[in-house]
């Protein structure tokens, strides 16, 4: 063996997502692309907003000395006040650029996170159905994740999360609107989360955080809107990226924002920005730094995702598939209509339909639809979609 065990291990249960992609590149190359309708990764297909690339080419064309330079670990104190005074009004609350951290994209701030907090078997929960490579991310700092079921619609379970709470626990993932389901949690129960973490706090002696992994925030339908956790709970924390709401998941720019209500505020701050280097991130990318700070609030036109959202939901009602509809986030996940879905996607692939199975994220009896794609496909994968669901009843 030439590898470490765990990422030997790791690879023989590779992420569903790889698996179906791998899937459908063999399915493209036999059918052709066109022939081929790929539901299977987050990966939107909207252009960032032009503004992006206005603000990114004036940049370039106004460079100076020193600017692609090292900077401070958390990043330009500008860009982080930027942030700042945007969350400030998103949230409703004072937040400062001393509370602001800029990162590699959210998975890279929920490493920078998870390396600060968390002690050899410390425990993390998050509910189910997650995105699964939170485990990756837990156990690269020595943690351990637990899941807890949530309700039939994909809400908080509070009396779940407290009968999983133990002298271990030291954090609590949530991803709202949520990765597969798209299901956004009440303010409500964040409140009511937050109060049984902080009498768990008290009773353990130890601070148990809430970690919020938010780049889905601005993608939400009917109304919506998103609760923030800072109203919910002090000892909180948000990760977030750029990567869904400006469509640019390959530049890798995200950032942490920490309560400005913490107890140990100035510790997990530092304690980060040590960690961001220790994990060799060094610090965000520093020309993406530069060009967000100018598109505060700024997105991609999400009527887009509305209309995929509609289209999609009618037509695979027509077909007699149940599902909850999605209040965010550019996910569908219903039902399989078989309880062994991942014998039901390889019956979609059949179709030359590419779909994840719900068992990659915790939620078996399920698959996971990504409609961040153009309308067409949608459109000219109803027929298959039907004729999966005949074969199998």
């Amino acid at each position: 063996m030439t590898i470490a065990k765990q990422i030997e291990g790791y690879m023989s249960s590779a992420s569903w997502i790889r698996k179906m992609f791998e899937e459908g590149a063999k399915l493209k190359a036999a059918h052709g692309a066109e022939n081929v309708f790929d539901f299977s990764l987050g990966n939107p297909n909207l252009s960032p907003p032009t503004t992006f690339n206005q603000k990114l080419k004036a940049l370039i064309d106004s460079e100076k000395p020193g600017s692609h330079a090292y900077m401070p670990n958390p990043g330009y104190p500008y860009v982080r006040q930027a942030v700042a005074t945007y969350l400030s009004k998103e949230h409703g609350t004072n937040i400062t650029e001393n509370e602001i951290l800029m990162t590699c994209g959210a998975a890279g701030g929920l490493n920078v996170i998870l390396k600060t907090i968390l002690d050899p078997e410390d425990e993390v929960l998050t509910p189910t159905p997650f995105f699964v490579e939170y485990k990756f991310y837990v156990e690269n700092h020595n943690g351990k994740l637990i899941t807890v079921k949530t309700r039939p619609d994909f809400t908080l379970d509070i009396e779940a999360i407290e009968a999983a709470i133990t002298s271990k626990t030291k954090a609590v993932i949530i991803n709202s609107p949520n990765n597969p389901t798209g299901q956004i949690y009440s303010e409500e129960s964040l409140k009511q989360l937050g109060s049984l973490l902080k009498d768990k706090s008290l009773e353990l002696g130890r601070t148990l955080y809430l970690i919020s992994d938010e780049p889905y925030r601005k993608i939400t339908y009917d109304g919506i809107k998103v609760p923030s956790i800072f109203h919910c709970y002090p000892e909180s924390i948000i990760t977030t990226s750029y990567s869904k709401d400006l469509s640019l998941p390959g530049e890798r720019i995200g950032y942490i924002a920490v309560n400005p209500s913490a107890s140990f505020l100035a510790d997990l701050i530092n304690g980060m920005s040590l960690a961001n280097r220790i994990l060799g991130f060094v610090n965000a990318p520093a020309l993406m730094q530069r060009v967000i700070a100018e598109l505060q609030g700024e997105t991609v036109d999400m009527s887009q995702y509305a209309k995929n959202r509609e289209l999609l939901c009618s037509g695979l009602e027509a077909c007699g598939y149940e599902f909850i509809k999605p209040a965010g986030a550019f996910y569908l996940f219903p039902q399989s209509p078989i309880a062994d879905d991942v014998k039901f996607v390889q019956t979609l692939a059949e179709e030359l339909i590419l779909a994840v199975p719900g068992t990659g994220f915790g939620g078996p009896g399920h698959f996971r639809i990504a409609f961040c794609v153009a309308e067409e496909t949608i459109t000219n994968a109803m027929p298959g979609f039907d004729r999966a669901i005949k074969k199998v009843r």
